[in-house]
């Protein structure tokens, strides 16, 4: 079962009685920073949609996608192969609404010091050989969309031809720390993650650097279920992605690595939903 998160500085008192609007998140980073984040976006929410909300942390891609498909959760924060999983398995879900950098984000790949890597333009034939890791074996940015880079700079080659060693971290954060502590030679980031990170102080410059940026790819988004109208009245839908599209507290889109929230549709993600079948992401 899945246990909520207490809102901070937000009562029961400020929401209308009625239904709870539930949602959850992939979990790409460090956890604690998760609970804060997503907490801070709970009270946000209710605050201005007048209804109970609630944040439910998952331990894995999966089990977001799980939950949103059986009902668990109406709304999620989904990576780009995340959220075409999630729709398609739902029939009238939207993507409602996207960081403005997630139109057009990008892969980093890093590489600890001690390979002597150089920044390249493109993916450089060194890194052959080496050892590498992915993050979530879901995520758009820390597998899906670099594996697809690398098969095509390899000649079709999977990673485990191209690579001594490949692993799945799990998530960007411990990628990072894989990578800076030399139990993988490379790794693949979002880039949000490595900025906040690197913000934080867990990115040691002198032990791990960003050697290549990918081509960009449509990425995170806000994704709601189709029967949300149904339970919270009609125009609910539109309301929570004005009221997302809305949000201009630094207090809340710092976490994300985000400048602020744009409208998105279905549509955009047709780039990842290509990828995501050919890589057999999708029924």
């Amino acid at each position: 079962m899945l246990a909520g998160v207490a809102l901070p500085g937000a009562r029961a008192a400020d929401a209308a009685p009625g239904p709870t609007l539930v949602f959850t998140a992939i979990p790409d980073g460090d956890e604690t920073r998760l609970v804060e984040r997503f907490g801070k976006v709970a009270a946000y929410l209710q605050a201005r949609l007048g209804v109970p909300v609630r944040y439910v942390p998952v331990k894995s891609y999966p089990a977001a996608v799980t939950s949103f498909v059986n009902g668990g959760v109406q709304l999620a924060w989904f990576g780009g192969v995340t959220g075409v999983q999630a729709r398609a398995k739902v029939p009238g879900s939207r993507a409602i609404a996207q960081g403005a950098e997630d139109t057009a984000f990008r892969s980093l790949m890093i590489a600890n010091r001690g390979t002597g890597l150089e920044p390249a333009p493109d993916l450089q034939p060194a890194i052959a050989g080496r050892t590498f890791t992915f993050g979530a074996r879901t995520s758009t940015s820390g597998r899906v969309m670099p594996e697809y880079e690398l098969r095509k700079a390899f000649g079709g080659r999977a990673p485990e031809q191209v690579f001594a060693r490949v692993g799945f971290s799990g998530d960007h954060s411990r990628t990072i720390q894989l990578v800076q502590s030399g139990a993988y030679d490379l790794g693949v980031v979002d880039p949000s993650v490595w900025d906040l990170d690197r913000k934080a102080g867990r990115v040691d410059p002198s032990k791990v650097s960003v050697i290549w940026r990918s081509p960009p790819f449509p990425d995170y988004q806000w994704t709601m279920r189709g029967d949300v109208d149904a339970t919270f009245g009609p125009g609910f839908t539109r309301k929570v992605a004005d009221t997302l599209v809305g949000i201009d507290d630094p207090a809340i889109l710092a976490p994300f690595g985000r400048s602020r929230f744009v409208p998105a549709d279905n549509a955009e993600y047709a780039p990842v939903e290509v990828v995501a079948k050919a890589a057999g992401l999708l029924d």
